[in-house]
């Protein structure tokens, strides 16, 4: 019985020695992957970095002016407008237009279909000023006046009729909302590029100050 007791507490000091020792060997392996851990991850917070994008990405020009001023003849300039807009699939209203005058109505071009599109895309082109966002569909129609100056000089002047049509209660109806100018502006663009050849956009790649 003796005999059986010191071995069992030879068995159990040895089982305990051991023990301890993969703990400590354990501790300080952990420790050093902690120390070289904080060693090669610390920086600062991404709260406290900037991040460069490179200069002047997000370049913005001001809006052309309307009427602008274009050099030409003016039955010229009149067939460059019908051009662009046959380009931009727009359909002309014949029977509203008279060319011979300067004046070319378009017929309504939809830009949005669906209550998701259609809103989103009225806020682009007008200014909704109330709440309702039950819009169906988009659409605008151009007024474009070619207005002589003197013999070379014209003023182009472009009006865009802006209309969501909307569903209350059990009807619906087109209604005219303000427009934002971006109808305009995009075929005063179309139409000075394709007339001068340069796009107003491209003043925006050859800033001086990116040299």
């Amino acid at each position: 019985m003796k005999r059986f007791t010191k071995l069992s507490a030879i068995v159990f000091a040895a089982l305990s020695a051991t023990v301890v020792a993969a703990q400590k060997g354990v501790d300080t392996q952990t420790q050093k992957i902690r120390d070289d851990a904080g060693k090669t991850t610390s920086r600062t917070t991404d709260a406290t970095r900037t991040f460069d994008w490179g200069k002047d990405k997000t370049k913005t020009r001001e809006r052309l002016a309307n009427p602008y001023q274009l050099n030409g003849r003016r039955d010229g300039l009149v067939m460059a407008v019908q051009n662009v807009l046959r380009e931009k699939k727009m359909v002309i209203d014949e029977a509203a237009s008279r060319p011979n005058e300067g004046i070319i109505i378009t017929q309504p071009f939809i830009f949005g279909r669906g209550q998701v599109i259609a809103t989103t895309e009225l806020k682009r082109y007008g200014n909704l000023a109330f709440g309702d966002d039950a819009w169906s569909r988009g659409q605008y129609s151009l007024i474009i006046e070619v207005q002589p100056i003197d013999g070379m000089r014209n003023n182009i002047s472009v009006t865009a009729k802006v209309e969501g049509r909307s569903a209350r209660g059990l009807s619906t109806e087109w209604v005219t909302v303000p427009s934002s100018g971006l109808a305009e502006e995009q075929f005063l663009v179309a139409l000075v590029e394709s007339v001068t050849g340069v796009s107003p956009d491209d003043v925006l790649k050859t800033d001086p100050t990116d040299q």
